[in-house]
């Protein structure tokens, strides 16, 4: 048994209607990354210094050393930076949710104050502002709960949100285990909240950006300008606001940096979309944690058993006839790389489908041979499976007058004498006559013809038997 734990399926084509307040075609969330006096240094303790989102293209740590010019760059960020921003958000009443490194927090008591003052929310972004991929859990746990502490010590409040950002594979899992988070944002997956199962419980996830950001400054592919900033952020917003018009609104994020948007040559270029975004009706911007109290209430999280997740024994009972008295097809599938893709009705269909598909033209025949006459003598005894006796109730079979089951069972016995196999078609989205058309048109195809045609009505039947028991 393999499973695959990536979800590469998402909300597919059912995305939720996100139901915003005030009817908003657009949620806009800005995020301002407090991470100054949190980096590498070797003040802090660390190997190294700071090599990373800086004016600075290309640096490479210094170990054991101090990197003045790096340091100077960040301190720029809480020193000037930072008020800038602040002046821009109060200005304009923009609501903010601050990623604050709790170790930079700690060394910024003002701008602190001052984000709480403005009633932005303070989420966690970790203890210090440092590579987690190489900790063992234990060490990252021992980081997230340093952080959580000084966080309360330093905001009078435990955070509620959480971003690590240089996270490592089991940071998801080791912040959901400590519990009391609204949301994690170490994701990059969608443009809507959405649900994972992690320590066997419910855990929201609301994704951040790594295209609308401000870092993009810093990379050799980014922005040049603040133009160039601008620009995308519009068109950004322009194609989630049109598809929030369609009836599919989604949510915005940008990412921005104390050190790298409050340079004077790039908060223009924040201000003008600002501008722009307000200049529309139906625009919600929020803070983050107002954007999770919001899916906890629209959209919380749905309960029910996966197929990834199953044992074997409850796999087996529960999809053995999907494919009519064919556990063997089910069994095949449970050994598939199942993950979360497959714990819909369309993802699992597949994977048993390809089962049945790989198989042998004996066994697929097989697998016909396994399907009850429609309206025959076992229909009337109510002696199918559940599903059969239903799909039969649900086109009329189970009420057919005495020159209907006449009919039903001389087409059945030339049928059968002719393909070697029942009659097979969804009777459960067709009614008995339509089924009585289609059973004298078919009589008249050759048998490859119409074993390929039943094994496709198989695949049909499977599908809909799954669309009652999943998503």
């Amino acid at each position: 048994m393999t499973r695959y734990k990536r979800d590469m399926q998402g909300y597919g084509q059912k995305t939720p209607v996100a139901n915003w307040p005030q009817g908003a075609k657009i949620a806009i969330q800005m995020v301002l990354n407090y991470e100054e006096g949190g980096e590498n240094s070797i003040l802090h303790g660390d190997p190294s210094s700071e090599a990373f989102l800086s004016e600075i293209v290309g640096a490479t740590p210094w170990p054991d050393q101090r990197h003045w010019n790096m340091e100077s760059i960040y301190e720029y960020g809480a020193r000037a930076g930072f008020w800038r921003i602040h002046r821009l958000f109060t200005e304009y009443n923009i609501p903010v949710t601050v990623f604050g490194v709790a170790s930079a927090l700690a060394r910024s008591p003002d701008q602190t104050q001052a984000m709480q003052s403005a009633n932005w929310e303070i989420a966690s972004h970790g203890f210090k502002w440092i590579e987690h991929k190489d900790m063992s859990s234990e060490q990252e746990t021992d980081q997230i709960q340093q952080a959580i502490k000084l966080h309360q010590e330093v905001t009078g409040e435990r955070p509620t949100g959480w971003y690590t950002g240089r996270c490592s594979q089991n940071t998801i899992d080791l912040v959901s285990a400590q519990g009391g988070f609204d949301y994690i944002s170490d994701s990059y997956a969608d443009d809507l909240p959405y649900w994972v199962r992690s320590n066997g419980k419910d855990q929201l996830l609301i994704p951040y950006t790594l295209d609308a950001n401000d870092m993009r400054f810093t990379t050799t592919q980014g922005f040049n300008s603040g133009d160039q900033f601008f620009t995308y952020l519009k068109d950004s917003f322009d194609a989630l606001f049109n598809e929030g018009i369609r009836g599919q609104p989604k949510m915005l994020s940008i990412g921005l940096h104390c050190r790298l948007i409050g340079r004077p040559g790039r908060i223009m270029a924040l201000q003008r979309f600002i501008e722009y975004a307000q200049s529309h009706s139906e625009v919600w911007f929020a803070r983050r944690i107002d954007i999770a109290r919001h899916w906890h209430s629209h959209h919380p999280a749905k309960n029910y058993e996966r197929p990834s997740e199953m044992t074997q024994q409850r796999f087996l009972e529960l999809y053995g006839n999907i494919f009519e008295h064919s556990k063997w097809i089910a069994f095949e599938a449970f050994k598939l790389e199942l993950g979360p893709a497959h714990d819909t009705a369309t993802g699992l269909h597949n994977a048993l489908a390809r089962v049945f598909r790989s198989a042998s033209t004996d066994r697929r025949h097989e697998v016909l041979r396994a399907h009850p006459d429609l309206a025959g003598k076992l229909a009337m005894a109510k002696k199918l499976t559940q599903d059969s006796n239903e799909e039969h109730a649900a086109a009329g079979l189970d009420a057919l007058t005495d020159q209907e089951r006449t009919s039903f069972e001389k087409l059945n016995q030339n049928y059968k004498r002719k393909h070697g196999f029942p009659f097979i078609i969804a009777a459960g989205e067709n009614t008995k006559i339509g089924i009585l058309k289609a059973f004298k048109k078919r009589l008249e195809n050759n048998t490859e013809i119409e074993f390929e045609t039943a094994c496709k009505q198989v695949e049909r039947i499977a599908k809909l038997r799954l669309q009652s028991m999943l998503p």
